[in-house]
């Protein structure tokens, strides 16, 4: 009976857990539907509250409740005090870790690049169970009703676990990599691929439902915001569609050098931002696909950018992290980080993480 009960208890909180309420910013993108959406304005300019050597980040960091949590590309996962930066704990894998963490209710989810599975105790760093797949793991993990933990590997499947037990509750087989990481709502997930496809499939019985193929590899996750998700290809081709049906609302195709889009957008009802690697941050209307307003930067953007208020934060392959304004596409302030920044800002608590690839982890408040 008391097993059962403890069982019962850590349901709960892991359902409740999955309305994420702010200032935290537990996964990648802040929230299931991958939105990109910081629930807390953060105006700049910035200044450094802190910075820890930590080793090259790709990934992006989680913010839990005072605790950061960064994984980096030596294999490291690191938990940090928020307020300071000092080390609570040091997980070790024996791969590389490019997917970020997800922490939910006090478990902490994380892949690695070996294409092992973690879950951890978030407090301490404690193995709770591990899940292998048969190929490298970049997707972040995306926690679903039912105590349910969905992501992808390269082996091609997209996996639902139990978040308790770690047991397979059922894997879907895509034609390629999985590269993106789940976007959950309204019963189902969309993943999309290195097939092409977008794709949508059932929570609880891993039955697809819908796809679409969008010409060319994808190695964004798609975002929502509402009914809609969106996405862009490697081959600079966006959509915009609804979930149900499905229903595709518009597509277009970037024509600048080097259009290609590795990085998911941030997503509003009335608002779309995407990154490219034709050295641009981008806004378009959610509901046509039209141009609102383009920003340059000086390198490729493969850093998801995160809308906070009024202004977007985006990050350059330059190592320069830019406040760019919401409305006009003009550049607020901008960060020197050094390093490439691939990985994509954390937002929460009046503060801004982010790892760079020359192993620095910042803090800006």
């Amino acid at each position: 009976m008391k097993k059962s009960l403890t069982i019962a208890v850590i349901a709960l909180a892991l359902a409740q857990a999955c309305a994420f309420p702010q200032p935290n910013w537990p996964m990648f993108r802040g929230d299931p539907g991958l939105s990109g959406l910081a629930r807390q304005a953060l105006a700049a300019p910035l200044h450094v509250a802190w910075s820890e050597q930590i080793g090259p980040v790709e990934s992006t960091a989680a913010m839990v409740d005072g605790v950061v949590y960064c994984a980096t590309m030596k294999g490291k996962l690191l938990a940090l005090d928020l307020a300071t930066g000092k080390p609570r704990w040091t997980f070790s894998s024996k791969n590389s870790i490019s997917a970020s963490p997800a922490v939910v209710s006090g478990t902490l989810y994380i892949g690695d690049e070996g294409g092992v599975f973690y879950a951890l105790r978030a407090s301490t760093g404690k193995l709770l169970f591990k899940f292998p797949t048969e190929d490298k793991i970049v997707s972040s993990a995306t926690p679903a009703p039912g105590n349910r933990i969905l992501f992808g590997s390269w082996d091609g499947h997209l996996y639902c676990l139990d978040a308790i037990t770690g047991k397979q509750r059922w894997a879907f087989k895509t034609d390629a990599q999985v590269n993106a990481t789940p976007c959950v709502l309204n019963g189902l997930v969309a993943i999309a691929g290195c097939d092409g496809k977008v794709r949508t499939i059932d929570i609880k019985t891993g039955h697809q439902r819908s796809a679409f193929s969008l010409g060319g590899n994808i190695g964004a996750s798609p975002a929502s915001s509402g009914q809609r998700i969106y996405v862009g290809s490697l081959s600079g081709i966006y959509i915009g569609m609804k979930v149900q049906g499905p229903q595709v609302l518009w597509s277009m195709r970037e024509h600048e050098d080097g259009a290609a889009c590795y990085a998911s957008a941030a997503a509003t009802p009335s608002a779309l931002v995407f990154g490219s690697r034709s050295n641009r941050v981008f806004r378009v209307n959610p509901a046509n696909g039209k141009p609102v307003w383009s920003c340059s930067t000086k390198a490729e953007v493969n850093s998801s950018p995160v809308i906070a208020g009024t202004v977007v934060w985006a990050g350059s392959d330059d190592g320069t992290l830019l406040a760019i304004d919401l409305g006009t596409g003009k550049i607020l302030w901008h960060f020197v980080a050094g390093g490439q920044l691939k990985a994509s800002p954390a937002i929460g608590d009046r503060r801004l993480v982010i790892g760079t690839t020359d192993g620095m982890l910042y803090c800006l408040k």
